[in-house]
């Protein structure tokens, strides 16, 4: 079964951390770009992250630059966002998505729904004390 499964979403304080994962079954994450997206309520859904099929590249949205870190486990087909600093502002769904439409280089184009044809059902992260 082609699937994406999220995990490790939680409640944590503004400056604490989470590392969520992403697990692939059915396809293998080194040959698609996967993206990390989120969405809050009442706001559009944000692309975050972004590792290369070729795990060269790594992309990330302004916002998060400098505190989250995407990264891939190939043996594991699992891919990770590990999330520092957090802000009551990071609180959304977040969720991985299979970019079959993303041709390296990905340039701007990684943040692009369209360019993503398969996600997971998210998991919930709040940052609040």
């Amino acid at each position: 079964q082609v699937q994406l499964v999220e995990s490790g979403g939680g409640l944590v304080q503004p400056g604490g951390s989470l590392r969520l994962s992403c697990a692939a079954s059915g396809f293998a994450v080194d040959s698609y770009g996967i993206g990390w997206f989120r969405q809050a309520p009442g706001k559009e859904r944000e692309a975050v992250a972004c590792i290369s099929g070729s795990g060269r590249d790594t992309y990330y949205v302004d916002a998060v630059k400098g505190r989250f870190t995407v990264s891939r486990d190939v043996a594991k087909n699992t891919v990770y966002l590990q999330m520092n600093d957090l802000k009551p502002e990071d609180t959304a769904v977040y969720s991985c998505s299979r970019g079959g439409r993303l041709r390296e280089p990905y340039g701007s184009s990684w943040s692009r729904n369209h360019r993503y044809d398969l996600s997971g059902q998210g998991t919930q992260v709040t940052v609040s004390s």
